[in-house]
């Protein structure tokens, strides 16, 4: 038996450290069921903690074999934990329930994997990647790459773990395990999503309606049914089915939702998310002529970085306090994205911005700095402005790197929905937005409707799938993200392009009220039902799943960033 040193007793802080979670015993029972089929099968429970999963396991076997699972000269039971009194008391555990376990104290990561397993089932830790740094990461980084996963330095613990525990099945084996709902979503996964498709021969995935951890715990969680362990990776699947159950409770409830097929293996799950009948539309619309992507438009890049916005970008009176010249400043749209919420951003805009304190100027000389330029260079040395990264590694250090006004300035951190705005001012934009560069056969159609035809439901459903949920319930949007953004085709656009010029007044009106959903309304009738003739039914069904994708999101933001 294994004696706890004082040091060692586990508390709430040191299990929430190493990502360590309890585990409802009908979540752990499901999953078990699920993945022991017969008498004779070998288990792992990776991070097995309180071994949660190798109890189930006991209480599975028994009922398979109507006998204790026990066998004294080699365990079916095996177990990992890095925690040396949760393996002790995990072992106590087995022992009271009548069976044996072979539970080893180690970091799952430096176990070299034997593909001796039928199932390995458990809840892997969940450690941020922010937490998850140093030596830990570098193994878990190891342990995937030996699957043949280049995992990037902003994948959290769960992802490295999902992979390394795959490789310690048989071949036919099962994976069942409780993971991240971003799973779905997040760019990092994408390596994970289409290493489960490939070795796998079916994924399900059952995703719950209500919070099954507590509000503790802020992650929202899918469980991952994945059959039929291929190595060789030649015989996966193509497509997953999602069940859905309100919660634990109801999980022998649990009925397949819906089966879907992403476009590629690696693509984001969130489009599962919809309604059948929404999903359906919004795939009809996407692979049809009438929806391209925004990369057809033109090319989406990021915005200048200054490396210290609050030195470089200057409102007027403080540049005339400072006595700059003109040409020590170029016109800058503002740091962050609050006024370009409309669909156009005008010189008119901007200098009302300036008049009210808001920096609308960027620090930027030319030449030879004047004589008030040179000064300012001084006080930003005095006050170490120079040491910031991005400031060190340019000469000369005040000297920001200059990116061309671009034609649409793209918002893409937001409460609501990615938005387009035509930049009529013709100002540069800091790395606070995103600038779109309209090809030139597009240029002037996109300037005038782009903006305003993108505010459709389709759209607006399409920002929910390729953009990511961020601390707070924000949605993020990346330029390699925004270049798959689903919008109206040129084509639509043009032959929509009086109609919709006839209701920008009442677009404006309502974007200025922060009515995102009638400004949308307006453009579907417009769009949808009136230039491609759909059904109300069918928009009304893109509606709704976009009011639900967001819902999901923004709930985040009831419980705090995570």
């Amino acid at each position: 038996m294994h004696v706890t040193p004082p040091a060692a007793v586990d508390t709430s802080a040191r299990r929430k450290a190493r990502g360590a979670f309890f585990t409802p015993e009908p979540l752990a029972a499901y999953v078990t069921n699920w993945a022991v089929r017969s008498p004779g099968d070998s288990i792992l429970e990776p991070s097995c903690g309180a071994a949660a999963f190798l109890l189930a396991a006991v209480a599975r076997l028994t009922a398979l074999s109507g006998a204790s699972p026990d066998v004294p000269d080699r365990p079916t039971l095996h177990g990992v934990e890095m925690h040396e009194a949760s393996a002790a008391a995990a072992r106590n555990l087995i022992t009271q329930a009548g069976a044996q376990a072979d539970i080893v104290t180690a970091d799952f990561f430096t176990v070299t994997p034997e593909s001796r397993y039928d199932a390995v089932i458990g809840n892997p830790p969940y450690i941020r990647y922010q937490d998850f740094n140093g030596a830990a990461r570098s193994r878990s980084r190891a342990a995937a790459l030996r699957a043949g996963v280049p995992l990037s330095g902003l994948a959290s613990s769960w992802a490295a773990f999902t992979v390394h525990a795959s490789l310690f099945l048989k071949p036919g084996g099962r994976i069942g395990l409780v993971v991240p709902a971003e799973l779905l979503t997040v760019n990092y996964a994408a390596l994970v999503r289409r290493f489960l498709m490939e070795r796998f021969g079916t994924v399900r995935l059952v995703m719950f309606t209500e919070r099954i951890f507590g509000p503790d715990v802020l992650e929202e969680v899918v469980l991952l049914l994945a059959d039929g362990y291929d190595p060789s990776g030649k015989h996966g699947t193509d497509h997953f089915e999602l069940f859905e159950a309100l919660n634990t409770a109801a999980l022998s409830e649990a009925a397949v939702a819906r089966t879907w097929k992403p476009t590629s293996t690696s693509d984001k799950w969130t489009p599962s998310l919809m309604s059948t009948e929404a999903l359906t539309t919004y795939t009809d619309l996407t692979s049809s002529q009438d929806y391209s992507v925004l990369e057809a438009w033109g090319d989406t890049t990021l915005g200048m970085v200054t490396g210290n916005n609050r030195y470089f970008a200057l409102s007027p009176s403080r540049a005339t306090e400072l006595r700059l010249r003109p040409a020590d400043l170029i016109r800058l749209s503002p740091p962050g994205s609050r006024h370009l919420r409309g669909m156009t951003f005008t010189e008119s805009a901007r200098d009302e911005l300036g008049k009210t304190g808001s920096a609308t100027y960027l620090f930027r000389p030319a030449g030879e700095p004047s004589t008030a330029a040179a000064a300012y260079i001084a006080a930003g040395e005095t006050a170490d402005v120079q040491s910031a990264y991005k400031c060190r590694v340019r000469t000369p250090w005040w000297r920001v790197p200059l990116i061309q006004p671009a034609d649409l300035l793209l918002t893409y951190m937001n409460a609501d929905t990615p938005r387009l705005c035509t930049n009529r001012a013709k100002v540069h934009h800091l790395n606070s937005v995103h600038g779109v560069y309209l090809r030139p056969k597009y240029k002037g159609l996109g300037l005038d409707m782009l903006p305003l035809a993108s505010l459709n439901s389709l759209t607006l459903l399409g920002a929910e799938t390729v953009g990511r949920a961020y601390g707070g319930g924000m949605l993020k949007i990346e330029p390699r993200e925004a270049d798959r953004l689903p919008v109206p085709s040129p084509d639509l656009v043009k032959a929509a392009r009086k109609a919709l010029s006839d209701i920008r007044p009442q677009m404006a009106t309502h974007l200025r009220a922060g009515q995102l959903t009638h400004a949308a309304r307006l453009v579907d009738n417009v769009l949808l039902i009136g230039e491609l003739g759909m059904s109300h039914t069918d928009v009304r069904a893109l509606r709704d799943a976009h009011a639900e994708l967001t819902a999901r999101r923004t709930a985040r933001n009831a419980r705090g960033s995570n």
